[in-house]
């Protein structure tokens, strides 16, 4: 898709959204449908990085691409270590290609797995010959990217003693930890976490099971900005709950400070526009929910408001240098914003350049999380289509209820 102009969206938005599968949950029951076959799974994601997941888990090739694809690429890693007697060569797009993967690697090692790489060390692309694994002691650093650890955690089950995974230092982005966790729980999977030291029992087989998967929280947060900065606005999504396994649900507690109130019920969430805003800076520490922190920042800057917000450290590693991103572009529209290797400080203001373009880097999220800046100006983005790695229908919704 080519880069798509959007006009100042000169309505109050209202609207109902249904939006798919976690794209979080989704790759991690797809992985675990490998190992137990009698494992369904309804509102699976439409999202690209579940369509290569399951091509990769279907393919009979000896080499598998997943392009962009940073969490299919941390999960198949570990998931082709333990498939014994296959040989691929794992490997993606040039920029997966600079995306470390060699603490992943390093712990599967450990477990006795055979892994190489083909070009730089600690990056793709790997060779990778399947093997049973007999070992059951890995040690990880706690602050690393949390898809190697909940990789290693979707193969534990499998392995034949199960897995003992002990962290060395402070643990980062608990919720997708812990999401993992839940994940084998609902499959009658058995784990504790005491202290530092997480352990898995093995589980050849599970009871035959269904999991219905939550709808993505990421995908809502363009929406709860798009209210945040429309008044009057009210917009229903689908399908959510209360009770959340995602990190990213945070949400409805951090756009109440954005005057937007979240109203649950049976299986919906309706945001509302509550006409009294906070203008006082928002400081908030984003080390579990790391995947709404430019949603966030553009929301603060089309309100006029002062944040700053920690706990970015992942974001470096994303399919851009998300921080580097953002600054620059949202001083194209006449922010100023200053980061360091983990925050960002978004200063006040009360001009907003029009018909800026916006670069999108390949990522996604750069797309959606500036689009909702059309309540105000008229924008462009370049590269729309990119949204189909996380949210392939996004900007027909987003038409629905702002045109």
């Amino acid at each position: 898709m080519e880069s798509l102009k959007i006009n100042k969206i000169n309505k109050t938005v209202i609207g109902n959204i249904q939006i798919t599968g976690s794209k979080s949950e989704t790759n991690r029951l797809l992985i675990l449908q490998q190992f137990y076959p009698n494992l369904t799974i309804e509102n699976i994601s439409n999202s690209d990085d579940s369509e290569l997941m399951q091509k990769a888990l279907k393919s009979n090739s000896s080499e598998i691409n997943i392009g962009h694809a940073g969490t299919a690429m941390r999960f198949l890693t570990a998931y082709f270590s333990v498939k014994e007697g296959s040989e691929i060569v794992l490997t993606g797009s040039p920029r997966m290609k600079d995306r470390p993967v060699k603490i992943l690697v390093e712990a599967l090692i450990s477990l006795g797995a055979n892994i190489q790489y083909l070009e730089k060390e600690g990056f793709p692309p790997l060779k990778i010959s399947g093997k049973k694994l007999t070992k059951d002691f890995v040690e990880i650093e706690g602050n690393v990217s949390s898809q190697y650890i909940s990789a290693l955690l979707l193969i534990a089950p499998t392995l034949q003693n199960g897995l003992k995974l002990k962290f060395k230092g402070e643990v980062t982005s608990v919720p997708y930890i812990k999401m993992t966790l839940a994940l084998l729980v609902e499959l009658g999977i058995d784990y504790v976490w005491e202290g530092n030291l997480i352990t898995v029992k093995p589980k050849p087989t599970i009871e035959p099971t269904t999991v219905t998967v939550e709808s993505d929280w990421s995908s809502a947060s363009y929406f709860y900005s798009l209210c945040a900065l429309s008044p009057n606005s009210e917009i229903t999504l689908s399908s959510y709950k209360k009770n959340s396994l995602q990190g990213d649900s945070a949400l409805a507690v951090i756009y109440e400070n954005l005057g937007v109130s979240t109203e649950f019920n049976e299986n919906t969430i309706i945001l509302k526009n509550k006409q009294t805003l906070n203008l006082k800076p928002l400081t908030l520490n984003l080390i579990n929910a790391p995947d709404i922190a430019q949603t966030i920042a553009v929301t603060c800057f089309g309100l006029g408001i002062e944040c700053y917000l920690t706990g970015l450290h992942t974001l470096k590693i994303k399919e851009t240098d998300r921080l580097v991103a953002l600054k620059t572009e949202l001083e194209k529209l006449g922010a100023e914003v200053h980061i360091t290797n983990e925050t960002l400080h978004l200063k006040p203001s009360t001009n907003i350049n029009e018909n800026i373009s916006i670069a999108t880097y390949d990522d996604h999220r750069m797309a959606m999380a500036f689009a909702p800046l059309a309540v105000k100006v008229a924008i462009e983005i370049e590269d729309a289509g990119v949204v189909s790695k996380s949210y392939p229908t996004f900007w027909e919704d987003f038409a629905q209820i702002s045109r």
